[in-house]
């Protein structure tokens, strides 16, 4: 068990500040295991049971969000100009580090993973074992079967950069909306790759991360935490070892 000190822990569990937290505290109103504890600085272990005025709370050690992202959102944990995918949810999490596990571009929407795990974002990002990712994208002229073969082969950008193999394939009669899977993670990739052939990007939409779909209730703008299933698929999708 992970040793952390009980107003830290308090803060976290109960969304509240340290100095809050400290009050809670030193009131007695703040009981780990059945026994009351005075002291903000004792260290405890994070998986003990936590009661705060007679109302059981469980501290989860880190948090892992989906987001559907809206267009004109950042993919970034701050920015100067324009609001985040943090901000989207940071109201509901004052005493959390969240950050995007991957980015979308500004203009693009979907699936955004925010966390506060790094080594588990490292670990699904990592190039040698990087997760999938599915989207929806509406091109401004058909998709053809060349684009379909170089895609299928790895797509060399413009900049002569050589691509992975990735997956396209139509989503409309017309073949103006295409799914696409791709293995890496590069900038504004996907339009890169259709740019190669002279097609443009009108609209993007990230509809998975590895097996884990974006939830079709979520509206725009919306989050929820990620399924215990859902984060183990995650997992094992990156073959993570320890859960």
């Amino acid at each position: 068990m992970a040793q952390i000190r009980l107003d830290k822990l308090v803060a976290e569990t109960a969304g509240v500040t340290r100095a809050q937290a400290r009050r809670l505290i030193q009131k007695g109103q703040v009981q780990l295991a059945g026994k009351t504890i005075c002291t903000a600085d004792t260290k405890v272990d994070d998986a003990e049971r936590l009661t705060i005025s007679g109302c059981a709370l469980e501290h989860k050690a880190f948090v892992y969000l989906m987001v559907n992202k809206p267009q004109g959102v950042v993919s970034a944990s701050r920015d100067g100009r324009d609001r985040t995918v943090v901000d989207l949810a940071a109201a509901s999490f004052p005493r959390r580090k969240l950050f995007p596990a991957g980015r979308l571009d500004k203009d693009s929407t979907g699936f955004v993973l925010l966390t506060d795990d790094g080594a588990f974002a490292h670990q699904i990002l990592a190039p040698r074992r990087h997760v999938e990712k599915t989207y929806r994208v509406v091109l401004d002229t058909p998709l053809t079967e060349q684009m379909c073969r170089g895609f299928a082969q790895g797509v060399t950008l413009a900049s002569g950069e050589q691509m992975l193999p990735a997956q396209v394939k139509p989503l409309s009669e017309d073949a103006l909306e295409v799914q696409v899977v791709l293995h890496q993670g590069v900038y504004h990739q996907i339009k890169r790759m259709f740019g190669v052939y002279g097609a443009g990007v009108v609209q993007l939409h990230r509809t998975a991360i590895g097996p884990v779909e974006l939830d079709r209730a979520l509206e725009s703008g919306k989050w929820r935490e990620l399924t215990g299933e859902e984060l183990a698929a995650l997992r094992l999708a990156a073959q993570i070892s320890s859960f």
